[in-house]
């Protein structure tokens, strides 16, 4: 008989505001994928292993906050769970940069499996400083990270996600340094929310948030979507998930303007020069980097040249975003 492999939650560092409390993450089997390891064989092995999840369905989850309030949830067919409360005074409990950590447990008795930590794993949620002045929405393929994204069989993106490790995934030149400053903003000590939003599924959460941590980007959460809903067929009328996310962020956070960053490859132009017409005044710039396809920045271009409605710059490269955002008085 084969041994099973023993329970893990896994918690998505999420977001919230000081009267609303918004978790999620997935509860699966631990595969023991091992995010340290470089070996060709073991990438491809982990790859698989990040895909191929054992989830674990329709059973409890029980949150516990620092102030001892337990809140409970059920995780969905995929393994996922929402678990979100209106409750007071959130930010008393959050550090200086506005986090508020909680402990997370599988709350069913009668689970007979071996549970990892036992039954202890860590999350965090945002509750966005006073300090704050904005936020930032950034995309990370191809506009933090190298993916390839606009080659046209997508056969980079393949070979980045299952032959690379995390750590040896390139950053883009200057953008952690860009991003500590949009973080730290003009004051140099605002603690401006980023939040790292993308097309990838939330199987590639963990890969994502060890290349941020190792490659020195300020922390924030990381907004990803379900494989079933890259898989199910879209209306007309659907939005993208990032789009969706990103408008999200906006509604939750009536007081914060924001800063959109993305690339000029896919379609992160069309989605951040529409939400900037739903959102004028919140909208304070919009920077996308150039990717080396001409087809794609002829077309980026002419949709640049004539927008109004809020500043949009495209960029060869971070320096040219730090100068424009010092002008603008976004960052020291």
């Amino acid at each position: 008989m084969l041994k099973k492999d023993p329970l893990q939650i896994i918690a998505f560092q999420g977001y919230g505001t000081d009267t609303h409390f918004y978790a999620r993450g997935r509860a699966l089997e631990d595969e023991s994928i091992d995010l340290e390891n470089q070996h060709i064989w073991h990438l491809i092995i982990n790859t698989w292993k990040r895909f191929e999840t054992d989830e674990i369905k329709n059973v409890g989850i029980d949150i516990k906050l620092p102030n001892h309030i337990i809140l409970k949830g059920t995780t969905d067919s995929d393994g996922y769970y929402k678990i979100e409360a209106n409750l007071r005074d959130l930010k008393k409990i959050t550090n200086e940069e506005g986090w508020l950590p909680f402990e997370l447990s599988y709350n069913d008795v009668n689970i007979k499996r071996t549970i990892q930590n036992e039954n202890r794993f860590p999350g965090e949620i945002l509750i966005p400083s006073a300090k704050a002045q904005f936020g930032v929405a950034s995309d990370i393929d191809d506009t933090i990270l190298h993916t390839g994204v606009v080659s046209t069989l997508k056969w980079k993106v393949i070979y980045n996600s299952v032959f690379k490790h995390a750590k040896n995934r390139i950053p883009l030149e200057g953008a952690a340094e860009f991003y500590h400053k949009l973080h730290r903003g003009a004051s140099d000590d605002n603690a401006n929310p980023i939040f790292y939003v993308s097309h990838s599924p939330w199987n590639l959460y963990r890969y994502l948030e060890l290349f941020l941590r190792q490659n020195n980007f300020p922390k924030g959460p990381i907004l990803l979507r379900s494989f079933s809903n890259i898989l199910r067929k879209k209306s007309q009328d659907d939005k993208p998930q990032k789009q969706k996310e990103i408008l999200n962020l906006l509604k939750t956070y009536p007081d914060l303007p924001f800063i959109l960053i993305g690339d000029s490859g896919e379609y992160d132009p069309d989605i951040y020069m529409e939400i900037a017409e739903e959102f004028p005044d919140r909208i304070l710039s919009i920077y996308l980097r150039s990717v080396k396809h001409r087809k794609k920045m002829l077309r980026v271009r002419a949709l640049v040249e004539n927008y109004k409605t809020t500043p949009v710059l495209m960029v060869e490269n971070s320096q040219q975003a730090i100068e424009h955002a010092k002008q603008h008085g976004f960052i020291a």
